[in-house]
């Protein structure tokens, strides 16, 4: 289901702490906090638990992970499993009452918690990190290095960040009326702003209109320090209540006046960028702009913004549809991916038919791996359930059998684990959106390519792939023709043994990703043991519901996480819970209430009072 390029929540792509792409819990586009394609682990794809309007996962998207360019949240179209409970209404009649209160209390009880705890294994699915990085940086950051564009961008940014700093010590200052700091401060902002206006006008020809912002911003800051001097010379308690509010009036017009120059000055240097790429025929012109196009991206999604804008999307998908640029296919696409982070970027890719160009590549069989992974982070980022709006995907309808049908293929032809976890991340938001992705995904025998994919090290190599597959399969697993094909593919063991998946380092994101596994690999438990064949498959496996609560109660009181992380932890033991009420159910339709139910049952209800100690 915060991503920079994913869920979940932080990178702007996805989750693999080796992957190069890493980025802030903004990500939006898949599971992984840390990935840099995931819209925003805040990236990356995946969703919310505070979504309150649950619906099929047939219905919607969802919105995953971990991935920074991952899965990982705010869907409203998700939808329960067909419940088993038919409420019938009751006579008033003595003889009505007296059935009623035949009816076995137990098993009422616990098909009444089939409704009472869905709610909470969708929100379960949909996870993302909720924490921010302590070490999160603004929308506006100042990178080093390959990060940054060259040249004027990378002294635009600078000089932005200083003046940005001085006016915001400037309103603090204010506030506590130190008058003599304020004055000072006015001084250095005012040179700071000349000496950036004087810098960007000799390295550019800078348009007519951003010539009148850069005038009447120059006069407001001599203005500012005019007034904020003339509060130096006087006590009169009355006169400076009176200026510290022009002056506050003052300084917020500066500010506002000082952020609309940069944006624009940022909007200038962008369209240079795009011209080089839409009038060269050198393939290093067009991948050098490309790769400045690409790091601004990762400056935040302010950016990210202006350069959808300005027609960035639209310029990329052009070097898309020319074979002579099947070279730059991959680079063109992961820097669309980052700027679809934002909705701006998705309204561009609607108007110039993106989906269609990213289904031609992704069914190209002559289209390089890395150029169908790129495609996959687009889907990824597109369907995730972190954007609000939905319209782009009445289209994507048309072209989804084309599109599950080539990422299910990439899973399975995977050649490195970044590979699979973009295309998996991609099926997972998927399987969200449409009951329809999930039957095509049965058709093309999607289960046991999964689950022999887990066997694979070198495809699913972290949490976060795992997460993915996860996801897909507790989707999928809402369909009743896929309790067979589970247990054919041994998939309960496999399902159990995720319950009890450890982190492989002291990494919180991994940590994390382990969580969302455990809970995820519950909640397919829970709907594959409606089948009695299940439930008593599971039974027989030791059912692990001891282990797996047992083992994560005592991670959670051993590392005692903040406040956010145990609203992420204690998401685990109601999906518990759910599975040991499922294999109850499940095992008492086949054998009637017994001794197993109650101890499958109570050692339930101890996991999930021991996890909240």
């Amino acid at each position: 289901m915060d991503t920079g390029r994913m869920a979940s929540p932080q990178s702007s792509r996805m989750a693999s702490p080796q992957s190069s792409r890493m980025a802030g819990p903004q990500s939006s586009r898949m599971a992984s906090p840390q990935s840099s394609r995931m819209a925003s682990p805040q990236s990356s794809r995946m969703a919310s638990p505070q979504s309150s309007k649950m619906a099929s996962p047939q219905s919607s998207r969802m919105a995953t992970p971990q991935s920074s360019r991952i899965a990982t949240p705010q869907s409203s179209r998700m939808a329960t499993p067909q419940s088993s409970r038919h409420s019938s209404s009751v006579s008033s009649s003595p003889m009505s009452r007296m059935h009623s209160l035949q009816v076995d209390s137990v098993q009422r009880w616990m098909e009444d918690l089939r409704h009472m705890t869905e709610v909470e294994c969708m929100c379960v699915l949909q996870a993302k990190p909720i924490g921010v990085e302590e070490d999160t940086q603004g929308e506006l950051i100042v990178a080093t290095g390959d990060h940054v564009a060259r040249n004027n961008l990378q002294t635009l940014l600078r000089r932005a960040l200083v003046v940005s700093t001085e006016l915001g010590k400037m309103f603090q200052r204010l506030e506590k009326g130190r008058w003599q700091r304020v004055h000072s401060t006015a001084v250095r902002a005012n040179c700071h702003v000349r000496s950036l206006v004087h810098e960007y006008s000799t390295a550019r020809n800078t348009p007519a209109e951003m010539q009148k912002y850069e005038k009447s911003l120059l006069e407001k800051c001599m203005e500012l320090t005019t007034i904020t001097e003339r509060c130096l010379h006087t006590e009169d308690e009355f006169f400076l209540k009176s200026m510290r509010e022009a002056i506050h009036e003052i300084l917020t017009d500066v500010s506002d006046s000082f952020s609309h120059m940069i944006d624009m000055a940022l909007a200038n240097e962008i369209q240079i960028l795009i011209r080089q790429i839409e009038s060269s025929d050198s393939v290093y012109t067009i991948g050098s702009a490309i790769s400045n196009l690409l790091s601004l991206t990762q400056d935040g999604p302010q950016l990210c913004r202006i350069i959808a804008k300005e027609g960035a999307v639209v310029a990329l998908f052009k070097i898309c549809r020319q074979d002579c640029f099947s070279d730059l296919y991959a680079h063109a696409l992961r820097t669309v991916a980052s700027i679809c982070c934002v909705e701006e970027g998705i309204n561009q890719l609607e108007k110039v038919d993106g989906i269609l160009c990213l289904a031609d590549i992704l069914t190209d069989g002559n289209s390089a791996e890395a150029a169908r992974a790129e495609a996959a982070a687009v889907v990824a980022q597109i369907t995730s359930p972190h954007h609000t709006s939905t319209q782009h995907l009445g289209s994507f309808l048309e072209s989804m059998q084309d599109i599950v049908t080539a990422l299910i293929k990439l899973c399975e032809s995977a050649s490195c684990g970044e590979v699979f976890l973009l295309a998996s991340a991609a099926l997972a938001n998927i399987t969200f959106f449409d009951s329809m992705a999930c039957e095509i995904l049965l058709q093309l025998n999607a289960i046991h390519i999964l689950l022999q994919s887990c066997k694979d090290r070198q495809r699913v190599d972290t949490p976060y792939s795992k997460d993915q597959v996860v996801t897909i399969l507790a989707n999928l697993s809402v369909l009743e023709q896929s309790s067979s094909e589970v247990l054919q593919e041994k998939g309960i063991e496999r399902l159990l043994q995720l319950l009890g998946e450890k982190p492989s380092s002291s990494s919180p994101s991994e940590g994390a990703a382990c969580e969302r596994v455990q809970q995820k690999a519950a909640v397919t438990l829970a709907r594959l043991s409606r089948d009695p064949d299940v439930a008593q498959t599971a039974i027989q496996l030791q059912g692990c519901l001891e282990e797996a609560g047992g083992g994560v109660s005592r991670q959670h009181r051993s590392r005692r996480p903040p406040a956010a992380d145990q609203a992420q932890t204690g998401g685990l033991f109601p999906a518990v819970l759910q599975h040991g009420r499922e294999l109850c159910i499940g095992r008492s339709r086949a054998e009637g209430l017994g001794a197993q139910q109650w101890r499958l049952l109570r050692g339930g209800r101890l996991i999930l009072m021991s996890g909240l100690e």
